[in-house]
């Protein structure tokens, strides 16, 4: 049984300095390699009502685990003030996330209050959700209505038994199909539809997924199984390559590639020759995209990471309740940013089980979203 030792909060970690001069933003911020910020994912609850093993595994988030309080949690109010700064420093996309983030009540009054937001030429933002599709039937309406514009659904299998051992809930597989119905009739598209492939638990329903999107109007991707966080018991023999990936499918239903459609997208893009579509590979553990990463995460209780993989946040939360000024918090924003240089997947350390045993605890995905 896993150690009862996770990190979700680092309590210990300061709000991030003020810089003396506070620099007004203007609307593009590189870090010290170069990488624009663009793109912000909030997560908006610690709680999921799903327990894969591959993020929040039952052994450890049992029921008597402790979530976050609600006062700990940012408000609408907070999470809206601190995407208006990131939006003013170039931000142009937003990924609601979580935990399952449809958990969190009155979830579409922060839908629309995001989608209020323009960047500095006057823009839209392109605002997203990512969810294991467990509420989306229900939801899909409301949130459109609000101004989401698309939605991502985990699906780790069509097979019942198998999808019900990873989500470890007795969640089956008809009631996430019938949300991503639900969701296209709604125009939440085009769906992306995510599948974290595990050796020895899913890679059998590789082919079938890819045989059973084919077509669709959605996106299937296809995920690495991820070393993020200190909980999943992540092993590097349990990882599938996304190149014996897309070998397996293309063997049945052969493929091309796909230029990106942006700078800094995480998959990379294969169509079916035939003009059945499209599937996404993101290949973080063999062939890592850090150099182009565009992306910040903030934390349920308002701590700022600038990678998936971080050990320490900063205290974006204690800045807002402490009393300081927009231009306070947006230059202390400005002035972490500038100097990120995390990449990670380039550089992780890998000994012989597959874990990097000298490197701090990392923060878990269910905390941060993926």
């Amino acid at each position: 049984m896993a150690e009862k030792i996770i990190m979700l909060s680092d309590g210990r970690a300061p709000p991030p300095a003020i810089p003396a001069r506070l620099a007004a933003p203007t609307g593009l911020l590189a870090d010290a390699l170069g990488r624009p910020l663009h793109d912000l994912r909030i997560s908006v609850t610690d709680r999921c009502n799903f327990r894969c093993v591959y993020c929040m595994p039952k052994e450890v988030f049992d029921k008597d685990y402790a979530y976050l309080p609600h006062s700990s949690l940012l408000s609408f109010e907070e999470i809206t003030r601190i995407a208006t700064l990131f939006v003013a420093h170039g931000v142009e996309k937003l990924r609601l996330t979580g935990g399952e983030p449809l958990l969190r009540k009155n979830l579409e009054r922060l839908v629309g209050m995001l989608s209020a937001l323009r960047t500095p030429s006057g823009r839209a933002l392109d605002i997203t959700l990512t969810t294991n599709g467990s509420l989306l039937a229900k939801k899909a309406q409301s949130l459109k209505d609000a101004g989401l514009n698309r939605v991502t659904v985990s699906l780790d299998s069509l097979d019942d038994a198998t999808f019900k051992r990873m989500n470890d809930v007795d969640f089956a597989v008809a009631d996430v199909l019938a949300g991503i119905d639900t969701a296209h009739a709604v125009g939440l598209g085009p769906i992306k539809i995510n599948m974290v492939v595990k050796a020895g638990m899913n890679d059998q329903e590789i082919v079938p997924m890819a045989r059973h999107f084919k077509g669709s109007p959605h996106i299937l991707r296809f995920i690495e199984y991820m070393d993020v966080g200190a909980s999943n018991g992540w092993n590097l023999a349990e990882v599938i390559p996304s190149a014996e990936v897309a070998r397996r499918i293309s063997a049945e239903m052969p493929l091309a590639p796909l230029q990106a459609n942006y700078n800094g997208e995480t998959a990379s893009r294969w169509r079916y020759a035939d003009g059945g579509g499209e599937i996404g590979l993101i290949s973080s553990v063999t062939q890592a995209f850090c150099k182009d990463c565009s992306r910040a995460r903030l934390s349920t209780e308002g701590k700022l990471y600038t990678c998936l993989f971080a050990s320490r946040g900063h205290d974006l939360r204690a800045l807002l309740r402490d009393g300081r000024s927009d231009a306070e918090i947006s230059a202390a924003v400005g002035a972490l940013w500038s100097v990120r240089a995390d990449r990670y997947s380039e550089t992780r350390t890998i000994n012989t089980s597959g874990i990097d045993e000298h490197r701090e605890k990392r923060v878990e995905m269910s905390y941060i979203g993926g």
